[in-house]
């Protein structure tokens, strides 16, 4: 039997790439490409804001949007090991902007860096999320290098969503409706994280709709499940939706104009909202009490947001 002709990955140094972190590395990092790459690995979409911008008496080396809800995203770069110094920075930064997620990105992490920021995730609300990542990268023979970013450190959702979700029952808050809507969202994300998306999912939430990024701050995707707002509510008064929303009216007419071509890429009718907010969306029955078809809900709900993704991304992003 022939052997299949394999290369050998070779580790590079990360200094033979980028010479310094401010001139070099920032500069390659805040690019539109490499965002998403760091984006896809720590599960969020982001939108270049700054570099080098001041916050507090210290300067953030790069300062994005979350664009699925607005929410401020803070990235401290080192080439080299993490130090105190940084750590400090971090903290100063998270005090400053409210509710943020900060991003640390370092050569090597040590066990006491790792440790603290898995301690800041877990006494800090879900309005903080610390992320700490190792860059690495690699080469196979002469081919060019390729970076890797590795996760050492993430929020723990679930563990923050378990304990909110027993506490809201200890207090009846938690109404039929509220836990069914968070048993469907938790289903949803189980399937995009089963079998991918074009758009990166969220953690599940007891309400009838989840935000999800588009591309651009000021613009996003809705999946929508309507249970009605009583546990006898009837088949009727359920609804599936997918609403691409806007925040200003500019924007919505530029894609009313284009409503033709976006109808012919999309399959289902559109409908256009703007007497109450700025919307476009795409709907259908559903019956929620029927547990045994949420599966088939949960999947229409993802083919429409690959659809609606695919086509209006570009179109958002040129606006």
């Amino acid at each position: 039997m022939t052997q299949p002709n394999l290369g050998r990955l070779e580790q590079v140094d990360l200094r033979s790439i980028w010479g310094t972190e401010d001139r070099d590395f920032t500069p390659w990092l805040a690019e539109e490409y490499n965002l998403g790459l760091l984006g896809n690995t720590i599960g969020i979409e982001l939108e270049l804001e700054a570099q080098e911008e001041s916050v507090g008496p210290f300067r953030a080396d790069i300062l994005c949007k979350d664009t699925a809800n607005g929410s401020w995203v803070l990235i401290e770069n080192q080439l080299e090991r993490t130090d105190h110094t940084h750590l400090g920075q971090l903290l100063t930064y998270a005090s400053g902007l409210q509710a943020v997620t900060i991003v640390w990105i370092s050569r090597k992490f040590t066990e006491e860096h790792r440790a603290a920021l898995d301690w800041l995730n877990e006494i800090t609300d879900d309005t903080f999320k610390f992320f700490g990542l190792e860059i690495e990268a690699w080469k196979i023979g002469d081919s060019n290098a390729a970076p890797k970013f590795n996760i050492v450190s993430k929020p723990n959702d679930w563990h923050r969503e378990v304990s909110r979700g027993a506490s809201q029952l200890n207090r009846g808050e938690l109404r039929v409706t509220k836990k069914t809507q968070l048993d469907f969202w938790t289903e949803f994300r189980t399937y995009v994280d089963d079998t991918g998306a074009e758009f990166k999912s969220v953690k599940p939430q007891p309400q009838h709709w989840l935000n999800l990024g588009i591309g651009k701050t000021g613009f996003s995707l809705s999946p929508i499940a309507l249970l009605g707002q009583a546990a006898q509510a009837t088949r009727d008064s359920h609804e599936l939706r997918v609403d691409l929303w806007m925040s200003d009216r500019a924007s919505y007419e530029a894609l009313y104009a284009q409503r033709e071509e976006i109808a012919a890429e999309l399959k289902g009718p559109l409908i256009w909202h703007d007497a109450r907010g700025h919307r476009v969306s795409v709907r259908r029955d559903a019956d929620f009490h029927d547990k045994t078809r949420w599966s088939e809900y949960i999947q229409w709900l993802v083919e429409e947001l690959n659809d609606f993704h695919r086509c209006f991304n570009p179109r958002v992003k040129a606006l």
